[in-house]
């Protein structure tokens, strides 16, 4: 990237100084061509002079500019994803074909200094326009391209977060064939499980490797396309807010099965697959005052409860199961609690 603005700075710059020294040229009476061997290099005067000049801007003026240009471009870059960079690009295409239509339409007197700065105002001013339309349109763009088109596939984007690649449960889901469209794994959030991978702590450390194995096996699945995209928000500190705005800009939904991110994603209407409701939604059905056979495997927090669990994991609190545990008892249900953090039964022992 430096080399290349480098580049172009210097060709740009020595192009404009070299037709400024011809405009001052002109003013002065000089012959069209001179007598003896130097007049090869007369008669080729400007493409010498624009050499020289390209080579001295190269190695002296363009190395400090093109290295601040070049850092303010990869901020730029890093800040937007491609997609918006692309509806920019189009925007300003758009601008400068309706510049070229109008100037085109009003014609002025070439030769004048004041039609070309008026041609020059109206593709800058239309330009500008152009960007600044899809600045104030992008979300309905996007929307709109999501639906109508193949540029962001048929399906919104799934958004991974941590705590939902730690679980692991993602990927019997994705395996099963139930997830479509693209997998969308931002380098924050695998920089965010590197951190915990290398946590002093065994059980953060153990978490965060297992996230990583989790990662290498999605990236090697056949099901759909998993994408790590490389972007990040300097100006945002948690990676719950990163996650909210990304999906924001790329009208995609995030993956989670944290409760709190879950809330706060609805408050900004960022639309949320939480795989803790997925899992609460193909759970057996149990409803108020239907009888079943349970073991209670420990005793309660509170007085006189035991505890026992159904085959997917739901904990039944059964009152006055204390007594009866490493027994198998049959039970009344009489209360069932659904909640985005999981489900909990409460029962009775019959009899």
């Amino acid at each position: 990237m430096k080399g290349i603005l480098r580049f172009l700075f210097s060709g740009i710059l020595s192009g404009i100084l070299t037709s400024g020294m011809m405009q001052v040229e002109q003013i002065y009476v000089t012959p069209e061509k001179i007598v003896g061997p130097l007049n090869i290099i007369y008669m080729n005067k400007e493409l010498i002079l624009y050499i020289l000049l390209f080579v001295l801007i190269y190695l002296t003026v363009a190395v400090p500019v093109a290295n601040k240009i070049a850092r303010k471009v990869d901020e730029f870059l890093n800040k937007y994803p491609m997609q918006e960079i692309l509806m920019y690009i189009i925007g300003l295409g758009i601008g400068l074909y309706v510049a070229n239509l109008v100037t085109n339409a009003f014609k002025m007197d070439r030769n004048n200094v004041v039609s070309e700065i008026y041609n020059l105002l109206v593709y800058i001013g239309l330009g500008f326009f152009g960007v600044y339309l899809v600045y104030i349109k992008k979300s309905e763009i996007k929307g709109w391209i999501s639906k109508t088109g193949d540029i962001l596939m048929s399906s919104q984007p799934k958004i991974l977060d941590t705590s939902v690649i730690i679980d692991g449960r993602i990927l019997d889901i994705i395996s099963t064939g139930f997830v479509d469209g693209k997998v969308i794994i931002p380098s924050f959030v695998l920089d965010e499980l590197r951190h915990i991978a290398d946590s002093s702590d065994s059980l953060k450390r153990n978490r965060g490797r297992r996230g990583l194995d989790i990662l290498n096996e999605l990236k090697n699945t056949k099901m759909i396309p998993v994408e790590v995209m490389e972007i990040d928000y300097p100006d945002l500190d948690e990676v719950d807010s990163k996650l909210l705005k990304l999906a924001g800009e790329i009208q995609g939904r995030v993956v989670t099965n944290d409760f709190n991110l879950n809330k706060v994603a609805k408050l900004q209407k960022v639309q949320v697959l939480n795989v803790n409701d997925l899992a609460n939604a193909i759970k057996q059905v149990v409803l108020p005052n239907e009888e079943m056979t349970v073991m209670v495997i420990k005793e309660g927090k509170e007085h006189d409860q035991g505890l026992a669990y159904l085959n997917d994991g739901t904990m039944i609190v059964v009152e006055g199961g204390k007594k009866y545990v490493g027994r198998t008892v049959k039970v009344n249900v009489s209360t069932v609690l659904q909640t985005s953090a999981g489900r909990m039964i409460f029962a009775k022992i019959i009899g």
